[in-house]
């Protein structure tokens, strides 16, 4: 499946303006364009693997209560995306509104909750 033919690729940003992400909705990628995780219709976000990461903003960012992490169920992730090309410039970022000390940014500072499938401490092991 080819989600960058599907949707528009929209840049994800951080609290500093920096891309970290790519959104083809409903597939989310790193810089590199490698899958890292999808958006529900309600803009909810999750790990390749499932797990509830946080949850899209009009920014856009992607941003979590700081107590939620575990409180979510997990899902099945929809089927892998191909890999997509990054586009070599992005637009700058808007202005962004300040977080609140019970929001966390996530792409900036819990980027360990977005990886690809082959990373993270939530995989299988392969015993």
């Amino acid at each position: 499946m080819n989600a960058s033919s599907n949707s528009p690729l929209i840049p994800v940003y951080t609290s500093h303006g920096d891309v970290e992400a790519f959104l083809a909705y409903p597939y989310l990628f790193n810089r590199i364009g490698d899958w890292v995780g999808w958006v529900t219709p309600k803009r909810a976000v999750y790990s390749v693997l499932g797990y509830y990461v946080g949850y899209l903003t009009n920014d856009p960012r992607i941003l979590r209560k700081r107590a939620t992490s575990t409180l979510k169920p997990r899902l099945s992730p929809p089927p892998s995306p191909d890999r997509i090309l990054p586009p070599a410039t992005v637009p700058l970022a808007p202005l962004m509104s300040e977080l609140t000390h019970s929001l966390v940014d996530v792409l900036q500072d819990e980027p360990e909750r977005i990886h690809t499938v082959d990373r993270g401490e939530f995989r299988e092991d392969l015993d």
